[in-house]
């Protein structure tokens, strides 16, 4: 028994917070979860459907005809024309949406799903699930001195796609990264993935928390050209935009031929999405746009409270701004005080430089924090921190690291 998930592991995410959780006041910017309530106007409309007893029954497995149709609205506004009845899927959350759709492409001869790293820890974790092998391609870390960002390495990407590759996958803006694919990048994979007959996912979850004008500028999707439609399957998540994440409800789209192969999978997964939150997207794609640029006006204040305090452990961290998402990655320049040492289980999952660096902070400063090995070889010897977190979450978390490493 058990024997097909013994090479699956329980996201380090999720680890750190259970670790987290055993121990008093902590403080944690750890899980990507805004610290924003759902907006006002979002929870009403669940109210409203809830009373009128519209959300009992199952929907069909696209989901809401009226969500769908909202959903292509804004997809064309941002130059992408899907048909909502054959080409769009209401999702029970990203990760849902890009099991299904690996589970749909993977076949025995093409199981290959290349990642780059770093990239979304629950990546490698979906593709095992879904019967395939995670090949992972590293981004080049930035020079700190620089304005810089980490950028894909394409020599490495060119020699790790085949014939065996059946799709390209990334998030972007990318977590934990924060950097932004640049339009001629975007191609270039694109290329290289026709070459090899493999799809393309695009995990867009963060797209709308970008900060400077560079960051908008760059912002650009292969969903908008309409050759790739075929081989672009394009996931969103209400989860960060909309605060929404424990709705569990976003959306994918690509061509008819592709949704088609991917409904079947859903269908079996979950049957629909949960109807109450689809009707509480509807409401957030109507009139959550206000609070969107709320949301963004406060992050980027919170990420450069984050930054600051960063610059007062220069001589324990190196980091840049990130142009995009909500998460900074610093790298660590010095050896953890203290060994942690867990139960037998849980340290041959853990036992790495940048999970022994999150483990002295979680342990000597009550703060937890993200190991960079979470993200693939590329991100060892960093970590990850959230300023998706309250403002009183990151001064607080901060001046203890502070205090911890510099006692």
């Amino acid at each position: 028994m058990f024997q097909r998930t013994q090479n699956i592991n329980l996201s380090p995410i999720k680890t750190i917070e259970l670790l987290a959780s055993k121990i008093p006041d902590v403080i944690s910017l750890a899980q990507g979860i805004p610290s924003f309530d759902t907006p006002e106007i979002v929870k009403r409309a669940a109210i409203k459907a809830l009373n009128r007893g519209v959300v009992a029954k199952y929907s069909l497995a696209y989901g809401l005809y009226e969500l769908r149709e909202a959903i292509e609205q804004k997809l064309a506004e941002d130059g992408m024309y899907y048909d909502f009845e054959k080409e769009i899927i209401a999702i029970a959350g990203s990760i849902e949406g890009i099991t299904a759709s690996l589970i749909s492409i993977i076949e025995p001869e093409k199981n290959e799903i290349i990642i780059f790293s770093p990239d979304y820890t629950s990546y490698s974790e979906a593709i095992k699930v879904a019967g395939g092998k995670p090949v992972f391609v590293n981004l080049t870390e930035p020079a700190y001195s620089q304005r810089d960002d980490w950028k894909i390495d394409f020599n490495d990407l060119k020699a790790k796609i085949n014939s065996r590759t059946a799709a390209i996958m990334f998030s972007n803006p990318n977590n934990p990264t924060g950097a932004i694919f640049t339009k001629d990048d975007l191609l270039k994979i694109a290329e290289l993935a026709a070459g090899a007959n493999a799809l393309l996912i695009s995990d867009e979850v963060y797209k709308d928390f970008l900060y400077a004008e560079i960051g908008k500028e760059k912002m650009f999707s292969l969903a908008q050209i309409p050759e790739l439609r075929k081989k672009v399957i394009r996931i969103f998540s209400f989860s960060k935009a909309y605060s929404m994440a424990g709705w569990r409800i976003g959306f994918l789209h690509s061509d008819e031929e592709n949704i088609n192969e991917i409904l079947k999978v859903h269908d079996s997964l979950v049957t629909c999405a949960p109807v109450i939150a689809q009707h509480a997207a509807m409401a957030a794609l109507d009139f959550g746009g206000a609070e969107i640029t709320k949301f963004v006006s406060e992050f980027k204040n919170r990420r450069e409270i984050i930054l600051n305090y960063l610059s007062e452990l220069s001589d324990f961290f190196e980091c840049q701004s990130p142009l995009g998402s909500y998460y900074v990655f610093p790298k660590i320049k010095f050896k953890p005080k203290q060994k942690i040492v867990l139960d037998a289980l849980t340290q041959r999952q853990i036992d790495s430089p940048s999970w022994q660096v999150v483990l002295d902070l979680l342990y000597g400063a009550k703060v937890a924090v993200v190991p960079g090995q979470a993200f693939g070889p590329a991100g060892e010897n960093h970590i990850r921190l959230s300023f998706g977190r309250s403002r009183k979450d990151i001064e607080q978390g901060m001046a203890r690291i502070i205090k911890y490493l510099k006692q």
